[in-house]
């Protein structure tokens, strides 16, 4: 079978004989084997019976990517997108948006959704995410009867178990609703992975751990004495690129979790390496100036990432403006950059493949804890070594610390997909007003027990747990006069319905007088305060003479729920 000048691998005819029988699929198979080619046909077949499909991915650099995909393929008036801060062509057939945005359309009862025939899930495995799971649990639990699923992952263990459950919420309100699973997990490209350590250099795990075992004999030194302690020095970026180097195995994409030192050791490669002849540094030059405006030329980033480039050194973080990261895409896609230092969100969809893939750690901190990259994670990233149809293989190197790191551990991580999807389903203030305003008691019960968590355990317990968690916050909610005595929003609750961050907070400070007795500037600082996300090490200094601070806080703190719940709003001179 052929499709778009493909000839399809036996997955891909599976899944499109799937679609064709009007089912949702579980599409789990290895990264860079072609699974968007199937998104490819549903938006085809749908876009020519005039129905609408929309494409959900995790981040919103992966969005722009299939906007600007879509667009060529289909044309510009059929496209739409949808993110946090953009909407372009909102009610175009095709409509890619973040997840959190279709889960927030199903919520507020979008008309769109009344034509709407598939939902693609790029990514599905994002359901495992910690703090953002839940999106994508209620993104199928609250879809209606009448949309199918395109669930795409990489390797799911347990894909059989996510589409049962699938089914299970499905069929009980059509019973033809099947979802059928279709697995390849042959890479295109194979993958060998190994380690780098100060003294062996690029090695596999068996001579790490054999090396190992001898620290702990004693070793002569140069002047004849034994030290009991063989103490080896951490791995350093510079000595593995230079050791890929001679092995001819770049480029290579380094990760580093951290935009800081994604750009320190950045500039510490750009010192050490020059990948690039004479011809090369000026299309990267060239190409520079023409696509980053003169008033953006003076930014510390753009300082930076003009004196890195032209070296066939990049770097991508979140944090680099959008038409950077796109420049340093266009050249890592044009064989340009030799070496891209670059955080986890580079790993996400985005077909930017190198020969080599590199991790400075898979030790990092999540915003919560330190903690070692599960085996899923890991594996999305290791997923961009290998060149298809150029690379026999790609290869994937862990730079370990044999002192500080639990090598038993980082094996075991680096030897096999083991991670099962598992649900990470929370009740936020924003779900709760939607079931109250959209559903009935008997509605809202039958939905609090649609969660994968709940069909994984069958256990009342856990619907117990949750029905109460629910009744819980309802009383909370009432005692705050978001919903009334009998169980409806009130003109607050209706507020809060659209605010999906923080939404006490939020519905304090605007469903009261404190936004009123606040300056502009006093009231983008708030909002500003209310959506950072803190990084370890990040620390404001402020002044206690400040009294546009000392203001603000004497606001906020009449309210007596920001009071006592916030207790960092108790500004003290």
């Amino acid at each position: 079978m052929k499709f778009l000048g493909f000839t399809l691998d036996k997955f891909q005819e599976d899944s499109i004989h799937e679609i064709e029988k009007h089912n949702s699929v579980v599409v789990s198979a290895a990264t860079g084997t072609g699974k968007t080619l199937i998104a490819d046909y549903i938006i085809n077949k749908f876009n020519k019976l005039n129905k609408h499909v929309i494409y959900t991915a995790p981040i919103k650099a992966l969005s722009n990517q299939k906007y600007s995909q879509f667009r060529k393929a289909f044309g510009e008036e059929k496209v739409g997108l949808i993110t946090g801060d953009i909407v372009i062509n909102h009610d175009a057939p095709i409509l890619v948006m973040t997840t959190e945005i279709y889960r927030n359309m199903l919520l507020t009862n979008d008309e769109i959704i009344n034509n709407l025939s598939y939902v693609i899930f790029d990514e599905i495995h994002f359901i495992n995410d910690i703090e953002r799971g839940t999106v994508w649990e209620e993104s199928l639990i609250f879809s209606p009867p009448h949309v199918r699923f395109l669930c795409l992952s990489a390797t799911i263990p347990n894909a059989q178990e996510f589409a049962d459950w699938i089914m299970s919420i499905k069929q009980k309100d059509d019973p033809e609703h099947f979802v059928s699973v279709v697995e390849y997990n042959k890479r295109a490209v194979p993958l060998s992975h190994h380690f780098f350590d100060t003294e062996l250099g690029i090695t596999t795990g068996s001579k790490l751990k054999s090396e190992i075992k001898t620290d702990r004999f004693p070793r002569q030194n140069r002047r004849g004495r034994y030290n009991y302690f063989h103490k080896v020095k951490p791995p350093f970026h510079i000595d593995l690129i230079e050791e890929l180097g001679e092995e001819k195995d770049l480029p290579a994409i380094f990760f580093i979790f951290g935009r800081n030192a994604a750009e320190l050791k950045a500039k510490q490669a750009a010192k050490k390496f020059d990948f690039t002849t004479g011809e090369e540094k000026s299309k990267i030059i060239k190409y520079i100036n023409e696509n980053i405006s003169p008033d953006l030329r003076s930014l510390t980033s753009v300082r930076l990432i003009k004196s890195v480039l032209p070296n066939g050194i990049g770097i991508h973080h979140a944090g680099l403006l959008p038409s950077i990261k796109q420049i340093v895409e266009h050249l890592f896609d044009k064989g340009l950059i030799k070496v891209l230092y670059a955080t986890e969100t580079f790993a996400v969809g985005i077909n930017m493949p190198a020969k080599t893939v590199c991790f400075n750690s898979i030790f990092k901190f999540d915003g919560i804890n330190f903690r070692y990259l599960n085996s899923k994670e890991y594996y999305q990233m290791a997923g961009r070594a290998g060149r298809r149809g150029i690379d026999d293989h790609g290869t994937v190197i862990v730079m370990v610390d044999r002192v500080k790191d639990d090598i038993e551990k980082i094996i075991h991580i680096t030897s096999k997909d083991v991670e099962p999807i598992i649900s990470q389903f929370r009740l936020s203030v924003n779900t709760i007003v939607n079931l109250i305003h959209n559903h009935d008691e008997k509605e809202i019960r039958k939905i609090l027990k649609s969660n994968f968590d709940f069909y994984q355990l069958k256990s009342q317990n856990k619907l117990s747990n949750i029905v109460s968690s629910f009744k819980a916050r309802v009383r909370m909610l009432k005692k705050l006069r978001y919903v009334d005595n009998n169980d409806k929003l009130t003109e607050k609750g209706m507020f809060l319905r659209n605010i999906h961050t923080q939404e006490l907070i939020v519905g304090e400070i605007f469903t009261s007088n404190i936004w009123r007795n606040l300056t502009e500037q006093q009231i983008n600082c708030v909002l500003g305060g209310i959506i950072f996300e803190g990084r370890k090490n990040i620390k404001f200094q402020t002044s206690r003479q400040n009294k546009n601070l000392s203001r603000t806080i004497h606001q906020l703190n009449k309210n007596i729920y920001l009071k006592k719940k916030y207790p960092m709003a108790n500004f003290r001179k």
